[in-house]
């Protein structure tokens, strides 16, 4: 592990769930923006853009699922419907044989107003949890 991993893996640990989450939202949505931006030259790397978003999508569902999940059952609920929106959106992207850089507006749209509502309001319960920590790695 080099220094600058070494600094990244302690900067996370320091992290609350929230923050973790928050982060690898805007870090997935900065990465489909700078496609969007630059389409002509980066429109090639939109597939593995979308896998990212689509995993950290996952995770972000599964953990609705889980047993010490601190969510409402009805924040469950539109963050699993949520993801499905996003699945949807995502498969649609890639089944499209001329994809527009405007198609990424709501994926990136909604990953920066969960991110901003993750960091505007307290932590859940448990903070620095492994699917926040491998969400923010993503």
């Amino acid at each position: 592990m080099d220094s600058s991993q070494k600094y990244a893996s302690v900067e996370i640990s320091g992290m609350t769930e929230n923050e973790l989450e928050s982060r690898a939202l805007i870090r997935t949505a900065s990465a489909l923006n700078i496609i969007k931006e630059n389409w002509e030259e980066k429109k090639s790397e939109l597939p593995q853009a979308l896998e990212k978003d689509r995993r950290l999508w996952t995770i972000i569902a599964a953990a609705m699922g889980e047993p010490d999940c601190p969510q409402s059952r009805e924040v469950k609920i539109n963050i699993i419907n949520l993801s499905i929106f996003i699945f949807k959106r995502i498969n649609n992207i890639l089944a499209d044989p001329n994809p527009k850089p405007e198609s990424l507006n709501i994926l990136i749209d909604i990953n920066m107003n969960i991110a901003r509502g993750l960091t505007e309001r307290p932590p859940a319960q448990g903070e620095n949890s492994p699917q926040a920590q491998e969400a923010a790695q993503s």
